[in-house]
Protein backbone atom coordinates (compact mmCIF):
# COMPACT_ATOMS: atom_id res chain seq x y z
CA UNK A 1 0.00 0.00 0.00
CA UNK A 2 1.38 3.52 -0.92
CA UNK A 3 2.25 5.65 1.86
CA UNK A 4 -0.11 8.93 2.92
CA UNK A 5 2.32 11.84 2.46
CA UNK A 6 1.53 14.76 4.87
CA UNK A 7 2.63 17.92 5.51
CA UNK A 8 1.83 21.58 3.94
CA UNK A 9 5.18 23.50 2.78
CA UNK A 10 4.88 27.26 1.24
CA UNK A 11 8.43 27.50 -0.75
CA UNK A 12 9.07 32.02 -0.99
CA UNK A 13 11.99 32.87 -3.30
CA UNK A 14 12.52 35.38 -6.24
CA UNK A 15 14.01 32.68 -8.40
CA UNK A 16 11.13 31.44 -10.67
CA UNK A 17 14.08 27.72 -11.79
CA UNK A 18 14.54 27.09 -8.06
CA UNK A 19 11.00 27.33 -7.36
CA UNK A 20 10.06 25.00 -10.23
CA UNK A 21 13.09 22.71 -8.73
CA UNK A 22 11.76 22.67 -5.71
CA UNK A 23 8.49 21.76 -6.03
CA UNK A 24 9.14 18.85 -8.49
CA UNK A 25 11.47 17.36 -5.72
CA UNK A 26 8.99 17.97 -2.44
CA UNK A 27 6.17 16.94 -3.81
CA UNK A 28 7.29 13.20 -3.97
CA UNK A 29 7.46 13.59 0.03
CA UNK A 30 4.91 16.18 1.32
CA UNK A 31 1.24 16.52 0.81
CA UNK A 32 1.37 19.82 -0.10
CA UNK A 33 3.76 22.27 -1.86
CA UNK A 34 3.04 26.01 -2.75
CA UNK A 35 5.24 28.37 -4.29
CA UNK A 36 5.79 32.24 -4.54
CA UNK A 37 7.77 34.53 -6.24
CA UNK A 38 6.42 37.78 -4.13
CA UNK A 39 7.02 38.52 -0.39
CA UNK A 40 3.96 40.44 -0.14
CA UNK A 41 1.76 37.75 -0.17
CA UNK A 42 2.76 36.30 2.57
CA UNK A 43 0.09 37.58 4.78
CA UNK A 44 -2.56 36.51 2.25
CA UNK A 45 -1.12 32.90 1.36
CA UNK A 46 -1.08 32.54 5.29
CA UNK A 47 -4.85 33.46 5.61
CA UNK A 48 -6.03 30.98 3.03
CA UNK A 49 -3.58 28.17 4.06
CA UNK A 50 -2.44 26.81 7.49
CA UNK A 51 1.15 26.06 6.38
CA UNK A 52 3.48 23.47 8.48
CA UNK A 53 6.55 24.87 7.10
CA UNK A 54 7.46 28.26 5.29
CA UNK A 55 10.85 27.43 3.53
CA UNK A 56 11.66 31.36 2.99
CA UNK A 57 14.31 33.05 1.16
CA UNK A 58 16.43 36.24 3.06
CA UNK A 59 17.02 38.13 -0.32
CA UNK A 60 14.53 39.46 -2.69
CA UNK A 61 16.19 42.91 -4.04
CA UNK A 62 18.94 42.10 -6.71
CA UNK A 63 22.15 42.73 -5.94
CA UNK A 64 21.52 42.60 -1.77
CA UNK A 65 23.21 40.07 0.23
CA UNK A 66 22.50 41.78 3.58
CA UNK A 67 19.66 39.01 4.68
CA UNK A 68 17.38 41.84 5.81
CA UNK A 69 14.59 41.08 3.92
CA UNK A 70 14.73 37.78 5.31
CA UNK A 71 14.50 38.35 9.17
CA UNK A 72 11.77 41.24 8.04
CA UNK A 73 9.45 38.70 6.70
CA UNK A 74 10.15 35.91 9.54
CA UNK A 75 8.94 38.90 12.10
CA UNK A 76 5.40 39.03 9.92
CA UNK A 77 4.85 35.92 9.32
CA UNK A 78 5.61 35.36 13.34
CA UNK A 79 3.55 38.36 14.05
CA UNK A 80 0.52 36.56 12.16
CA UNK A 81 1.19 32.98 13.57
CA UNK A 82 3.37 32.71 16.42
CA UNK A 83 3.65 28.61 15.99
CA UNK A 84 4.74 29.22 12.53
CA UNK A 85 7.94 27.03 11.76
CA UNK A 86 10.22 28.96 9.19
CA UNK A 87 13.44 27.57 7.78
CA UNK A 88 15.56 30.64 5.71
CA UNK A 89 17.12 29.90 3.34
CA UNK A 90 20.49 32.31 1.24
CA UNK A 91 23.45 31.68 -0.95
CA UNK A 92 24.90 33.78 1.09
CA UNK A 93 25.12 32.47 4.92
CA UNK A 94 27.58 32.40 7.32
CA UNK A 95 27.50 31.51 11.41
CA UNK A 96 26.21 35.23 12.09
CA UNK A 97 23.52 35.91 10.21
CA UNK A 98 22.41 31.97 10.64
CA UNK A 99 22.64 32.48 14.57
CA UNK A 100 20.74 35.35 14.33
CA UNK A 101 17.93 33.96 12.27
CA UNK A 102 17.38 31.01 14.97
CA UNK A 103 17.78 33.52 17.59
CA UNK A 104 14.51 35.35 15.78
CA UNK A 105 12.55 32.99 15.79
CA UNK A 106 13.42 30.54 12.27
CA UNK A 107 13.79 27.05 13.00
CA UNK A 108 16.48 26.06 10.52
CA UNK A 109 18.83 27.49 8.00
CA UNK A 110 20.01 26.32 4.87
CA UNK A 111 22.49 27.27 2.32
CA UNK A 112 21.50 27.24 -1.58
CA UNK A 113 22.26 25.34 -3.87
CA UNK A 114 21.43 22.28 -1.39
CA UNK A 115 21.71 19.20 -1.17
CA UNK A 116 18.37 17.50 -1.60
CA UNK A 117 18.76 14.63 1.08
CA UNK A 118 19.76 17.33 3.33
CA UNK A 119 17.31 19.77 2.94
CA UNK A 120 14.51 16.85 2.99
CA UNK A 121 16.11 16.08 6.34
CA UNK A 122 15.73 19.67 7.58
CA UNK A 123 11.60 19.61 6.57
CA UNK A 124 10.86 16.65 8.23
CA UNK A 125 12.66 18.09 11.48
CA UNK A 126 10.53 20.81 10.74
CA UNK A 127 7.68 19.10 10.66
CA UNK A 128 7.73 17.20 13.54
CA UNK A 129 8.31 20.18 15.46
CA UNK A 130 5.41 21.89 13.76
CA UNK A 131 3.34 19.14 14.82
CA UNK A 132 5.21 19.30 18.57
CA UNK A 133 3.84 23.03 18.33
CA UNK A 134 0.18 22.45 17.39
CA UNK A 135 -0.15 19.63 20.13
CA UNK A 136 0.65 21.79 22.52
CA UNK A 137 -1.47 25.02 21.22
CA UNK A 138 -4.58 22.32 21.18
CA UNK A 139 -3.66 20.71 24.61
CA UNK A 140 -3.69 24.72 26.07
CA UNK A 141 -6.81 25.79 24.32
CA UNK A 142 -8.42 22.42 26.06
CA UNK A 143 -7.39 23.46 29.13
CA UNK A 144 -8.48 26.94 28.94
CA UNK A 145 -11.69 26.14 27.53
CA UNK A 146 -12.21 23.80 30.57
CA UNK A 147 -11.50 26.18 32.84
CA UNK A 148 -13.92 28.69 30.89
CA UNK A 149 -16.56 26.40 31.42
CA UNK A 150 -16.31 25.58 35.31
CA UNK A 151 -15.81 29.37 35.69
CA UNK A 152 -18.69 30.04 33.72
CA UNK A 153 -22.62 28.90 34.96
CA UNK A 154 -24.34 29.46 31.43
CA UNK A 155 -21.59 27.44 29.03
CA UNK A 156 -24.44 26.76 26.43
CA UNK A 157 -24.88 30.06 25.99
CA UNK A 158 -22.51 32.31 23.92
CA UNK A 159 -21.89 35.87 25.27
CA UNK A 160 -19.99 38.42 27.16
CA UNK A 161 -22.01 41.83 25.91
CA UNK A 162 -23.24 44.19 28.31
CA UNK A 163 -27.13 43.33 27.56
CA UNK A 164 -25.96 39.47 27.88
CA UNK A 165 -24.62 40.06 31.20
CA UNK A 166 -28.12 41.52 32.67
CA UNK A 167 -29.83 38.34 30.75
CA UNK A 168 -27.69 36.14 33.47
CA UNK A 169 -28.26 38.15 35.84
CA UNK A 170 -31.84 37.89 35.99
CA UNK A 171 -31.48 33.94 35.38
CA UNK A 172 -29.17 33.84 38.62
CA UNK A 173 -31.95 35.69 40.42
CA UNK A 174 -34.51 33.77 39.04
CA UNK A 175 -33.49 30.35 38.43
CA UNK A 176 -34.08 29.41 41.95
CA UNK A 177 -37.14 30.38 42.65
CA UNK A 178 -40.54 28.83 41.30
CA UNK A 179 -41.53 32.18 39.31
CA UNK A 180 -43.35 31.54 36.17
CA UNK A 181 -41.15 33.62 33.22
CA UNK A 182 -41.55 34.97 30.04
CA UNK A 183 -39.00 35.28 27.72
CA UNK A 184 -39.55 37.85 25.14
CA UNK A 185 -37.08 37.78 21.68
CA UNK A 186 -37.31 37.75 17.64
CA UNK A 187 -36.94 34.25 16.12
CA UNK A 188 -33.73 33.02 16.08
CA UNK A 189 -32.09 34.52 19.70
CA UNK A 190 -32.46 31.29 21.82
CA UNK A 191 -35.43 31.74 24.04
CA UNK A 192 -35.58 27.69 24.34
CA UNK A 193 -31.35 27.66 25.71
CA UNK A 194 -32.70 30.64 28.19
CA UNK A 195 -35.59 28.64 29.56
CA UNK A 196 -33.37 25.29 29.70
CA UNK A 197 -30.78 27.44 31.23
CA UNK A 198 -33.29 28.28 33.92
CA UNK A 199 -34.57 25.05 34.46
CA UNK A 200 -30.90 23.38 35.08
CA UNK A 201 -29.82 26.09 37.71
CA UNK A 202 -33.31 25.49 39.75
CA UNK A 203 -34.28 23.58 42.40
CA UNK A 204 -35.98 20.89 39.74
CA UNK A 205 -32.86 20.16 37.59
CA UNK A 206 -33.56 16.25 38.25
CA UNK A 207 -36.75 16.48 37.18
CA UNK A 208 -38.19 16.64 33.34
CA UNK A 209 -38.16 19.58 31.24
CA UNK A 210 -40.60 19.45 28.78
CA UNK A 211 -40.96 22.01 25.92
CA UNK A 212 -44.15 22.39 23.92
CA UNK A 213 -44.64 24.91 20.45
CA UNK A 214 -48.19 26.20 21.01
CA UNK A 215 -47.67 27.51 17.60
CA UNK A 216 -47.62 24.26 15.80
CA UNK A 217 -50.49 22.78 17.77
CA UNK A 218 -53.78 22.04 16.10
CA UNK A 219 -57.31 23.54 18.25
CA UNK A 220 -58.43 20.07 17.86
CA UNK A 221 -55.25 18.91 19.42
CA UNK A 222 -54.71 20.95 21.82
CA UNK A 223 -56.22 19.69 24.71
CA UNK A 224 -54.66 15.99 23.73
CA UNK A 225 -51.50 17.56 23.56
CA UNK A 226 -51.39 18.99 26.71
CA UNK A 227 -53.59 17.02 29.16
CA UNK A 228 -53.58 14.32 27.77
CA UNK A 229 -56.85 11.69 26.64
CA UNK A 230 -58.03 8.44 27.61
CA UNK A 231 -58.23 5.04 25.46
CA UNK A 232 -61.06 5.29 23.20
CA UNK A 233 -62.16 9.54 23.36
CA UNK A 234 -62.28 9.97 20.01
CA UNK A 235 -61.28 8.18 16.38
CA UNK A 236 -57.34 8.01 17.13
CA UNK A 237 -57.04 6.97 20.47
CA UNK A 238 -56.28 3.83 20.21
CA UNK A 239 -54.23 3.66 23.66
CA UNK A 240 -54.30 6.12 27.45
CA UNK A 241 -51.75 9.08 26.68
CA UNK A 242 -50.39 11.90 29.04
CA UNK A 243 -50.04 14.97 28.00
CA UNK A 244 -47.49 17.48 28.61
CA UNK A 245 -48.64 19.00 32.15
CA UNK A 246 -48.42 15.30 33.14
CA UNK A 247 -45.12 14.97 31.95
CA UNK A 248 -43.87 17.90 33.23
CA UNK A 249 -44.83 17.00 36.80
CA UNK A 250 -42.35 18.23 39.24
CA UNK A 251 -40.15 19.51 36.69
CA UNK A 252 -40.38 22.46 34.51
CA UNK A 253 -43.04 23.01 31.00
CA UNK A 254 -41.38 25.42 28.51
CA UNK A 255 -44.65 26.88 26.34
CA UNK A 256 -42.82 28.17 22.92
CA UNK A 257 -44.28 30.63 21.00
CA UNK A 258 -47.62 31.22 23.35
CA UNK A 259 -48.30 34.56 21.61
CA UNK A 260 -49.90 32.41 18.33
CA UNK A 261 -52.36 30.68 21.18
CA UNK A 262 -56.16 31.36 20.24
CA UNK A 263 -58.02 33.32 22.34
CA UNK A 264 -60.45 30.06 23.17
CA UNK A 265 -57.19 28.02 23.85
CA UNK A 266 -56.06 30.50 25.92
CA UNK A 267 -58.63 30.30 28.36
CA UNK A 268 -58.16 26.33 28.77
CA UNK A 269 -54.87 27.21 29.37
CA UNK A 270 -55.21 29.49 32.17
CA UNK A 271 -58.21 27.34 34.35
CA UNK A 272 -55.19 24.63 33.87
CA UNK A 273 -52.89 26.97 35.62
CA UNK A 274 -55.10 28.17 37.98
CA UNK A 275 -56.27 25.00 39.17
CA UNK A 276 -53.32 23.46 39.27
CA UNK A 277 -54.74 20.57 37.44
CA UNK A 278 -55.65 18.72 34.35
CA UNK A 279 -58.38 16.96 32.89
CA UNK A 280 -57.63 13.66 30.40
CA UNK A 281 -60.17 14.27 26.98
CA UNK A 282 -62.29 11.40 27.74
CA UNK A 283 -62.10 11.28 31.43
CA UNK A 284 -64.14 13.52 34.21
CA UNK A 285 -60.87 12.48 36.72
CA UNK A 286 -58.74 15.53 37.29
CA UNK A 287 -54.98 14.85 37.73
CA UNK A 288 -52.89 17.12 40.29
CA UNK A 289 -50.13 19.57 38.56
CA UNK A 290 -46.91 20.62 39.99
CA UNK A 291 -44.93 22.61 37.55
CA UNK A 292 -42.28 25.71 37.05
CA UNK A 293 -43.91 27.34 34.14
CA UNK A 294 -41.86 29.25 31.46
CA UNK A 295 -43.27 30.49 28.29
CA UNK A 296 -41.99 32.11 25.18
CA UNK A 297 -42.74 34.43 22.39
CA UNK A 298 -41.27 36.70 19.61
CA UNK A 299 -45.30 38.65 19.54
CA UNK A 300 -45.49 41.93 20.94
CA UNK A 301 -47.91 40.40 23.86
CA UNK A 302 -48.09 43.56 25.84
CA UNK A 303 -49.97 45.12 22.45
CA UNK A 304 -51.80 42.27 21.75
CA UNK A 305 -53.98 42.93 25.07
CA UNK A 306 -54.83 46.55 23.71
CA UNK A 307 -55.74 44.48 20.13
CA UNK A 308 -57.57 42.09 22.34
CA UNK A 309 -55.77 38.88 20.72
CA UNK A 310 -54.05 37.89 24.23
CA UNK A 311 -55.84 37.85 27.42
CA UNK A 312 -54.61 39.89 30.52
CA UNK A 313 -55.19 37.39 32.94
CA UNK A 314 -53.01 35.11 31.24
CA UNK A 315 -50.58 37.79 30.84
CA UNK A 316 -50.31 38.23 34.86
CA UNK A 317 -50.12 34.00 35.08
CA UNK A 318 -46.99 33.23 33.01
CA UNK A 319 -45.00 36.95 33.29
CA UNK A 320 -43.96 36.82 37.08
CA UNK A 321 -40.38 37.96 35.54
CA UNK A 322 -39.78 38.50 31.98
CA UNK A 323 -37.01 38.71 30.26
CA UNK A 324 -36.23 40.03 27.18
CA UNK A 325 -33.43 38.88 24.64
CA UNK A 326 -31.62 41.26 22.86
CA UNK A 327 -31.54 40.67 18.99
CA UNK A 328 -27.79 40.06 17.55
CA UNK A 329 -27.48 43.27 15.63
CA UNK A 330 -28.03 44.66 19.56
CA UNK A 331 -25.07 42.58 20.72
CA UNK A 332 -22.46 43.25 17.58
CA UNK A 333 -19.43 42.83 20.37
CA UNK A 334 -20.83 38.82 20.31
CA UNK A 335 -20.36 38.24 16.73
CA UNK A 336 -16.74 36.71 17.06
CA UNK A 337 -17.33 34.49 20.05
CA UNK A 338 -20.45 32.94 18.20
CA UNK A 339 -19.26 32.33 14.87
CA UNK A 340 -15.75 30.90 16.09
CA UNK A 341 -18.21 28.90 18.13
CA UNK A 342 -20.03 27.27 15.61
CA UNK A 343 -16.52 27.21 13.60
CA UNK A 344 -15.42 24.77 15.84
CA UNK A 345 -18.21 23.16 16.37
CA UNK A 346 -19.17 22.22 12.36
CA UNK A 347 -15.43 21.78 11.85
CA UNK A 348 -15.56 18.65 13.76
CA UNK A 349 -19.05 17.80 12.60
CA UNK A 350 -17.84 17.95 8.70
CA UNK A 351 -13.80 16.84 9.89
CA UNK A 352 -12.67 20.32 8.37
CA UNK A 353 -8.72 21.97 9.23
CA UNK A 354 -11.07 25.51 9.51
CA UNK A 355 -9.49 27.54 12.83
CA UNK A 356 -11.65 30.72 12.61
CA UNK A 357 -13.33 33.66 11.24
CA UNK A 358 -10.73 36.24 9.27
CA UNK A 359 -10.99 39.48 10.58
CA UNK A 360 -12.45 40.82 7.17
CA UNK A 361 -15.11 38.08 7.98
CA UNK A 362 -16.01 39.63 11.34
CA UNK A 363 -15.97 42.98 9.91
CA UNK A 364 -18.65 42.19 7.48
CA UNK A 365 -20.66 40.38 9.99
CA UNK A 366 -20.86 42.72 12.63
CA UNK A 367 -22.21 45.00 9.21
CA UNK A 368 -24.82 42.93 8.09
CA UNK A 369 -28.26 43.29 10.23
CA UNK A 370 -29.42 39.36 10.23
CA UNK A 371 -32.67 39.31 10.33
CA UNK A 372 -32.77 35.36 11.83
CA UNK A 373 -30.21 36.22 14.35
CA UNK A 374 -28.52 33.55 15.98
CA UNK A 375 -30.10 30.84 13.87
CA UNK A 376 -29.20 32.76 10.42
CA UNK A 377 -25.49 32.73 11.58
CA UNK A 378 -25.58 29.10 12.19
CA UNK A 379 -26.79 27.90 9.50
CA UNK A 380 -24.47 30.50 7.27
CA UNK A 381 -21.18 29.23 9.48
CA UNK A 382 -22.00 25.76 8.72
CA UNK A 383 -22.84 25.75 4.95
CA UNK A 384 -19.94 28.07 4.69
CA UNK A 385 -17.78 24.98 6.59
CA UNK A 386 -19.01 22.60 4.48
CA UNK A 387 -18.26 24.63 1.46
CA UNK A 388 -15.05 26.52 1.97
CA UNK A 389 -11.37 25.15 0.78
CA UNK A 390 -9.25 28.02 3.51
CA UNK A 391 -8.25 27.50 6.58
CA UNK A 392 -9.79 30.31 7.81
CA UNK A 393 -13.63 31.62 6.69
CA UNK A 394 -13.41 34.29 3.91
CA UNK A 395 -16.07 37.24 3.89
CA UNK A 396 -17.14 35.27 0.24
CA UNK A 397 -17.44 31.87 2.31
CA UNK A 398 -20.00 33.42 3.98
CA UNK A 399 -21.43 36.00 1.98
CA UNK A 400 -21.73 34.95 -1.25
CA UNK A 401 -25.72 34.52 -1.52
CA UNK A 402 -26.28 37.68 0.02
CA UNK A 403 -23.68 39.40 -2.12
CA UNK A 404 -26.26 38.21 -4.79
CA UNK A 405 -29.27 39.78 -3.30
CA UNK A 406 -26.83 42.70 -2.93
CA UNK A 407 -26.27 42.65 -6.94
CA UNK A 408 -29.36 42.89 -7.72
CA UNK A 409 -29.87 46.15 -5.34
CA UNK A 410 -26.48 47.64 -6.91
CA UNK A 411 -27.78 47.22 -10.48
CA UNK A 412 -30.92 49.74 -9.52
CA UNK A 413 -27.89 51.93 -7.96
CA UNK A 414 -28.26 55.44 -9.27
CA UNK A 415 -24.45 55.99 -10.22
CA UNK A 416 -25.08 59.91 -10.21
CA UNK A 417 -22.30 60.83 -7.83
CA UNK A 418 -19.57 58.64 -9.39
CA UNK A 419 -17.80 57.89 -6.54
CA UNK A 420 -14.79 55.58 -7.77
CA UNK A 421 -14.54 53.69 -4.36
CA UNK A 422 -18.29 52.68 -4.63
CA UNK A 423 -18.30 51.67 -8.35
CA UNK A 424 -15.07 49.98 -7.78
CA UNK A 425 -16.56 47.71 -4.74
CA UNK A 426 -19.45 47.02 -6.72
CA UNK A 427 -17.65 45.56 -9.84
CA UNK A 428 -14.98 43.44 -7.69
CA UNK A 429 -18.66 41.73 -6.06
CA UNK A 430 -19.12 41.24 -9.41
CA UNK A 431 -16.30 40.06 -10.84
CA UNK A 432 -15.84 37.88 -7.57
CA UNK A 433 -19.43 36.55 -7.87
CA UNK A 434 -19.19 35.95 -11.58
CA UNK A 435 -16.59 33.66 -10.95
CA UNK A 436 -17.19 31.75 -7.66
CA UNK A 437 -15.21 33.75 -5.16
CA UNK A 438 -11.82 32.79 -8.32
CA UNK A 439 -9.35 35.57 -6.93
CA UNK A 440 -6.96 34.42 -10.31
CA UNK A 441 -10.37 35.02 -12.70
CA UNK A 442 -11.67 37.68 -11.34
CA UNK A 443 -8.44 39.61 -11.08
CA UNK A 444 -8.03 39.13 -14.70
CA UNK A 445 -11.55 40.17 -15.58
CA UNK A 446 -10.98 43.46 -13.98
CA UNK A 447 -7.93 43.49 -15.42
CA UNK A 448 -6.18 43.65 -11.90
CA UNK A 449 -3.10 41.75 -11.01
CA UNK A 450 -4.07 39.32 -7.53
CA UNK A 451 -2.09 41.05 -5.69
CA UNK A 452 -3.55 44.38 -6.69
CA UNK A 453 -7.28 42.43 -6.19
CA UNK A 454 -6.27 41.12 -2.64
CA UNK A 455 -4.66 44.94 -2.05
CA UNK A 456 -8.62 46.44 -2.81
CA UNK A 457 -10.75 43.60 -1.12
CA UNK A 458 -8.68 44.59 1.87
CA UNK A 459 -9.17 48.27 1.81
CA UNK A 460 -12.93 47.66 1.20
CA UNK A 461 -13.22 44.74 3.44
CA UNK A 462 -14.78 42.76 1.06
Amino acid sequence: MKEQKSGKILVVDDNEDLLKAAKIFLKRHFGQVDTETNPDLLPILMVNEQYDVILLDMNFTKDVSSGQEGFYWLDRILTLDSSAVVVLITAYGDVNTAVKAIKEGATDFVLKPWENEKLLATLNAALQLRQSKMEVHELRNQNQQLYQDIDRKFKDIIGQSAVMQKVFETIERVAGTDANVLILGENGTGKELIARAIHRHSKRHREAFVGVDLGSITSTLFESELFGHKKGAFTDAKEDRTGRFEQANKGTLFLDEIGNLPLPLQAKLLAALQNREVTRVGSNKPVQINIRLISATNMPINSMIFENTFRQDLLYRINTIEIRLPSLKERLEDIPLLANHFIELYSKKYNKDIRKASEALITRMQKYHWPGNIRELQHSIERAVIMTNHSVLQPEDLFIQKAIMMEKQEDLVSLDHLNIEDVEKILIRKALHKHNGHITRAAEELGLTRSSLYRRLERYGL
